[in-house]
């Protein structure tokens, strides 16, 4: 399985950077390939500057070797091994009226002394965090997450919906990141499902990832937009930059298992805002992006 999946995520990456270089039409992603001196290593790849896209990345890795001290705590086992691949998409559009994507399909395992496999499991989702809300945009990411999940049984878009608002929430704000999506994390097989048709609904997801944001891109990264616009922008990525820096375990787990530091961090915007104390005007735009985003809602 873990060749399969890393194979996919290979073909994925090509996929997606091919398209959205693209829809940008002046920049084109640069590429790292990387190794990992404990095991393993990656292939990055980044956009910055664009006409469309201000950075950018879409990044593949697979690593293994000895679970850290840290993770074996975290996931209360002692002396093993772990094997981990996925790949990572984030994108920050220059225009304001775009909004930034996440999106997250993982794979590990988890061996013993002795390399038999003792535990594996996929995990991801993606998520939108526009900066103005559009609601048809938000729909459209919505209906398209709830179209990859439909297929493999009517209760997994309500469930990761859910997963999704919870996930994403910055406590420390009492807000949400952005109007959710999908996350699931743990998907093991079970009698009732096995790693194969997990296999097939994470890859569903994956393959519809540019049908759910790149008709956005296209609706609005013509838009014509203010200064003023912009700070807000920026201010709101600050935000973005609180929860990946705070909460999210796929950081947390990359800066315990030695990951590859700009890997890691490329998710991080360019140009950020952190202003004292800063509210919108009452009834304006950004007050209405801020209304929605503190209580989940649902979107179709």
């Amino acid at each position: 399985m873990k060749d399969k999946f890393y194979n996919y995520i290979q073909n994925l990456q090509d996929t997606i950077t091919s398209k959205l270089e693209s829809v940008d039409g002046t920049a084109t992603f640069f590429e790292d390939i990387w190794e990992r001196k404990e095991g393993g290593g990656g292939r990055t790849r980044v956009i910055e500057n664009g006409s469309v896209f201000e950075k950018g990345g879409v990044n593949i890795s697979a690593v293994h070797g000895d679970l850290p001290e840290a993770m074996q705590n975290y996931f209360n086992v002692q002396d093993c091994d772990f094997f981990a691949c996925g790949i990572s998409i984030v994108l920050h559009p220059k225009n304001p009226m775009v909004p930034t994507v996440h999106a997250n399909f993982r794979y590990f395992e988890m061996y013993n002394k002795h390399g038999k496999v003792v535990d594996q499991w996929f995990g991801g989702g993606q998520d939108l965090t526009p900066y103005y809300l559009f609601e048809e945009d938000v729909i459209h990411f919505h209906r398209v997450s709830k179209l990859a999940c439909d297929p493999f049984g009517a209760d997994l878009y309500p469930d990761y919906k859910d997963n999704c608002d919870r996930y994403f929430w910055n406590a420390h704000r009492n807000e949400a990141r952005g109007v959710g999506g999908l996350f699931f994390d743990y998907l093991k097989p079970t009698s009732k499902r096995s790693l194969e048709e997990i296999y097939n609904f994470i890859t569903a997801c994956g393959d519809r990832f540019l049908e759910a944001y790149v008709p956005i891109v296209e609706a609005r990264k013509t838009l014509d937009y203010t200064k003023e616009q912009r700070n807000w922008q920026e201010i709101r990525r600050g935000r973005y930059v609180e929860f990946n820096l705070v909460h999210d375990k796929g950081t947390l787990f990359g800066l315990k298992t030695n990951g590859r530091i700009e890997s890691i961090l490329m998710s991080l915007p360019p140009h950020v805002q952190w202003q004292y104390n800063h509210h919108p005007a009452s009834g304006s735009e950004e007050e209405i992006l801020l209304k929605v985003l503190q209580s989940p809602k649902s979107w179709i």
